[in-house]
């Protein structure tokens, strides 16, 4: 009976790390791909090797937090670590119906919070911390990205418009007996540097990704001891890389589609608060919701640039309640020739000035940020967990076979 249970225990958590890599690869190189820097199979290995190292490093921490100081790890039987896991997929699934993205990290630790209340062995120091940090993080991520919108996001797109060229990017130069490599044809140092900055963004997130989500397959047996800490990070990280190069397909042409008007910057600007957020978290052992934190990155982005809007243009307006979702509106191009991450809108950028920039028909207010549609997503993603941490509670208080 414990080999069985140890093998489905195994299997869930391999569908958890499944869906960790199909989600959040999307996340991660969804600018990449659109703005066709990289491949689909490029990013895929990329996301597999970065949140492989991420969980490996900094992820480790988180998962001592969710497997032994939520919960003391003796609490978590094969029984219980398999109900974790449960609901942590539950999550995913519920997610992907209503097509609002659910803090994976926030479920497991509400699971694991249920567990301790039934069992009286909740560790309301450590929980309270983690709540305390997930009500200050979202807040960070909101003002940062909404200095950078309201102050330095013009500056900013001056400096970031490339002219994509044709041709390769880097091509091998061969001198006599030396060889090496060198910029293409058509190449220009900006183009260069510019794409780099793409990739160095991408693998960022990825890496904070996995330092996050590691956990959340794999903390609940690593904590019962039905694996060791070693083995779980790189099943886990093969589980993530076989979502990257499977499902993720799927979901980065999902991304490519929705952030049609998303500037290539302001993706770059949301990953980079974002991901460095959850970074210092992961390393603090607090597992943490990129999600969420990505979501009011957006929103910060957006309402720092209406309220620019607003100053431009001297008139009061109206915010009326738009369709669903929240990238691209938050995020709407400034300007016809602004870098997007749509390949169908691909095409030679200029460099302009801070005038000229200004000078260009700004977009509307309520295009930039839509209060009401903000407060369902991030409802949406508050309820998921609750309702984890709720059932879980039920179950381990009530069900003979957990409790």
């Amino acid at each position: 009976m414990v080999e069985i249970l140890f093998v489905v225990g195994l299997a869930v958590a391999i569908f958890v790390g499944f869906n960790v890599g199909g989600s959040n690869t999307g996340v991660a190189f969804g600018p990449a791909v659109g703005s066709q820097t990289i491949s689909k199979l490029g990013a895929a290995s990329l996301m597999s090797i970065c949140a492989l190292v991420g969980g490996w490093t900094v992820g480790r921490n988180v998962i001592n937090t969710m497997g032994d100081k939520i919960v003391p790890s003796r609490f978590f039987t094969l029984e219980a670590s398999i109900a974790v896991l449960f609901f942590i997929g539950l999550a995913l699934f519920l997610s992907n119906i209503v097509g609002v993205p659910a803090s994976t990290s926030m479920t497991g630790v509400g699971t694991i919070a249920g567990l301790g209340l039934a069992t009286d062995a909740l560790n309301w120091t450590v929980m309270g911390e983690i709540i305390s940090w997930w009500l200050v993080s979202p807040v960070i991520a909101f003002w940062v990205s909404a200095v950078i919108g309201r102050y330095w996001y013009p500056t900013l797109l001056d400096w970031f418009a490339i002219t994509q060229t044709k041709g390769a990017l880097i091509h091998i130069e061969r001198s006599g007996w030396i060889v090496r490599p060198a910029l293409g044809p058509n190449t220009t140092m900006r183009e260069f540097v510019g794409t780099l900055l793409v990739l160095a963004v991408a693998c960022y997130t990825a890496f904070s990704a996995g330092a996050s989500n590691m956990a959340n397959a794999i903390a609940p047996l690593v904590g019962s001891g039905a694996i060791e800490m070693n083995y779980g990070i790189l099943i886990a990280g093969a589980a993530i890389a076989v979502g990257a190069f499977t499902i993720a397909r799927r979901t980065i042409d999902t991304m490519g589609n929705e952030l049609t008007d998303m500037p290539l910057l302001a993706a770059l600007v949301v990953a980079v608060v974002s991901s460095t957020l959850i970074t210092i978290l992961s390393a603090l052992g607090i597992p943490a919701s990129i999600v969420i934190v990505s979501t009011m990155s957006i929103v910060g982005l957006g309402w720092g640039r209406a309220t620019r809007v607003k100053e431009y243009t001297r008139r009061s307006t109206m915010i009326e309640e738009g369709p669903p979702g929240i990238t691209s509106g938050a995020l709407a191009v400034d300007t016809e020739d602004t870098p997007t991450i749509d390949e169908a809108r691909k095409k030679e950028t200029h460099t302009s000035s801070a005038t000229e920039a200004d000078s260009n028909p700004l977009p509307a207010v309520d295009a930039l940020y839509k209060p009401w549609t903000t407060a369902r997503v991030i409802a949406m993603q508050n309820i998921v967990p609750g309702i984890a941490t709720v059932s879980a509670y039920l179950l381990f208080e009530f069900v003979p076979l957990f409790s």
